[in-house]
């Protein structure tokens, strides 16, 4: 209807822009540790929607401009829904916030995720992480959320690129007494960036989770028998 006089069919440009565009998905989606069809369609959604930007802007820039004005609104109007399932999560809001509560409570062990509000495999990865803070919650094994997109000091601070094609979103790490024990992904011996998928089992596995709850369980049980004797 818009382009009347066109045969409607894709040329080599158009196409090559579909075939990267499936690419993309593919490899973003698996990224994230998930390739169930629930995160193979959130990535679409995102990744189209800029594929569609660039195909309005080549065929008419006035299309192109009216497509992205209308990208823009119906983010700001539809965002994408967040997980609202029960979660035991503090956000911090910047890194003076975070370095407070771990001299206030040096003795608590953290998982920290690092993320991107705006990055697909960070809000692909929300619900995990939110699902391991309610089952593994305790008085001091804490779960915490810092934006390295909203505070980009904290990206410095852990050494995580924020930018658009950084590998290292989400990146989690175990805090004992303020102290970094682990990360992933982490690097190898030679500095490069080894992959890791950002699966519940993964994460069980990588640190340890059910010896660290054990662990902190114990910690607080002699703590309390303590006070008691006391």
């Amino acid at each position: 209807m818009l382009f009347p006089s066109s045969d409607c069919e894709l040329d080599s440009r158009e196409t090559e822009i579909l075939f990267f565009l499936i690419i993309v998905v593919m490899l973003r989606t698996r990224k994230a540790g998930s390739v169930t069809m629930v995160n193979y369609l959130s990535s679409s959604f995102v990744y189209t929607k800029i594929a569609n930007l660039v195909l309005w802007l080549y065929a008419d820039i006035r299309l192109g401009l009216i497509y992205g004005v209308l990208f823009v609104l119906f983010a700001l109007i539809l965002p994408e829904p967040t997980y609202t399932g029960p979660e035991h999560v503090t956000y911090f809001r910047g890194l003076q916030t975070l370095d407070e509560e771990l001299k206030k409570r040096r003795q608590d062990t953290w998982v920290m995720c690092l993320y991107a509000a705006w990055h697909p495999a960070c809000v692909n990865f929300a619900p995990i992480f939110a699902e391991l803070s309610a089952h593994y919650h305790l008085e001091n094994l804490k779960f915490g959320k810092l934006d390295v997109g909203r505070y980009p000091d904290a990206a410095t601070r852990f050494r995580v690129q924020d930018g658009p094609t950084s590998r290292q979103l989400p990146t989690l790490i175990l805090l004992k007494d303020g102290e970094e024990k682990v990360r992933r992904p982490d690097a190898d011996h030679n500095g490069k960036l080894k992959r890791f998928l950002f699966s519940s089992d993964n994460i069980k596995a990588a640190f340890d989770m059910e010896g660290l709850y054990q662990e902190c369980k114990q910690r607080l049980a002699d703590k309390n028998s303590k006070n008691k004797t006391e």
